[in-house]
């Protein structure tokens, strides 16, 4: 039987940098990644944002970029403003933003195009999946320019576009964000606002944000009004996703998150773990006194989650604001060690890693006798325990193989 080379399948190689498959040809990949007209569901993601100044595109940039390290998507932002900064080492004024302006826009230009590489050297050399790209990109001709690139890398492309008409949260991300920077160091803050007003100028009238009929072949999210409203149009694959799910839960302008236990329980009293007990006399006074703390804060839309244990909702009912359970903050169930004193866990379970830390427990101060103890030191401990127990376990196999040998040998 004789075949054709034509229709004989191609032979595969491994890139050893994205383990993915590609055609290969004597020895060498029969294309560049950037040749082929195929989008695979694994290719690099770029992520571009869009929006005028002091819209928050660098907080949701670098809030991205550490969300997905996180879940362990290697990721990496490039903010062409730092890399306008290294270039032009003396910021004057925002006359260098004017569209008139052709020294600035040839510099910003240049530092556009050297992010843009260092984009491809990270993800095509340096294993990277997603770079972010943080810059206005306001114009339709800036984000054809960057789609361009993309195509020719084989990068997806996914725009983050940030809008936001509310005058007081623009004043407040300019007081609060823009003042810090390098460019107003030696800046008064009513030279430095309205610099900065002046620059947010320049943009405006040369300003395309993402349009539904014209841009509708492109992937992206548009937050606005700080998260009043969003659009989502075409995403494409998981991480596209992600990147939208994560993009609707967070707040651009910063809020604060109180972090309390609930009040003394019945359990605490008696220095029993876990249960579900109710609140003593004293539990219910703190949450009382809690409450008068909460009204003096004067928060407004205040959000209260608890867990489903009978002492947190105690807690929460006293500040007589709507609240959440959450199963998932429930206190970690101590298994066959439920309700009992550290001194019974010491002397039922010697060999458990708690033996090591309860016995300096003491149940009235819920402290350690003798001195206050950090999460980290209990830590320590309970990994020492782990060893130690780990260790004795060992040892004791060892003398038993030991014994059973030296038997063997007097037998023999």
């Amino acid at each position: 039987i004789t075949s054709n080379s034509a229709t004989n399948p191609r032979e595969l190689t491994q890139n050893p940098l994205k383990k993915i498959w590609m055609p290969y040809k004597n020895g060498l990949p029969e294309k560049h990644i950037s040749q082929r007209k195929v989008c695979m569901t694994n290719c690099p993601t770029l992520i571009v944002t869009v929006g005028l100044p002091a819209r928050g595109k660098t907080y949701i940039s670098k809030k991205l970029t550490r969300y997905l390290n996180w879940i362990g998507v290697p990721t990496r932002e490039f903010n062409v403003g730092q890399y306008r900064r290294e270039f032009v080492k003396i910021y004057k004024s925002f006359e260098f933003f004017r569209p008139d302006n052709e020294e600035g826009l040839k510099i910003r230009r240049q530092c556009a195009s050297a992010a843009l590489n260092d984009v491809r050297e990270y993800l095509t050399e340096d294993g990277g999946q997603v770079a972010v790209f943080d810059a206005t990109n306001t114009t339709r001709e800036r984000r054809e320019t960057i789609l361009e690139f993309a195509e020719q890398n084989g990068f997806k492309v996914f725009f983050v576009e940030s809008v936001c008409e509310d005058p007081d949260v623009i004043q407040e991300n300019i007081v609060q964000v823009k003042l810090g920077s390098p460019d107003y160091t030696n800046c008064n803050t009513e030279e430095a606002v309205e610099d900065f007003m002046k620059r947010i100028k320049c943009y405006e009238n040369s300003y395309e944000t993402l349009d539904e009929v014209l841009d509708r072949d492109l992937s992206y999210i548009k937050i606005m009004d700080v998260g009043q409203r969003y659009l989502v149009n075409r995403v494409l694959d998981h991480i596209q996703s992600r990147i939208v799910y994560y993009l609707m839960n967070i707040h651009i302008t910063p809020r604060s998150i109180y972090l309390c236990r609930h009040g003394e329980s019945e359990l605490n009293v008696k220095g029993r773990i876990g249960g579900d007990s109710g609140l003593t006399i004293r539990g219910k006074e703190f949450a009382k006194k809690l409450s008068h703390f909460i009204q003096e804060q004067n928060i407004s839309d205040l959000k209260v989650w608890t867990s489903q244990m009978k002492r947190t909702i105690q807690t929460a009912e006293a500040l007589n604001v709507p609240y959440e359970q959450w199963k998932v903050l429930n206190e970690i169930d101590a298994g066959v060690c439920e309700e009992l004193m550290y001194e019974e866990i010491q002397k039922n379970y010697p060999l458990d890693p708690m033996r090591t830390w309860c016995s300096g427990w003491s149940p009235s101060s819920w402290s350690w006798s003798g001195r206050r103890t950090c999460w980290s030191s209990v830590i320590k401990r309970s990994c020492a325990a782990c060893w130690h127990t780990f260790w004795t376990k060992q040892q004791v196999s060892l003398q038993t193989e030991m014994s059973r040998n030296l038997r063997g040998v007097r037998e023999k």
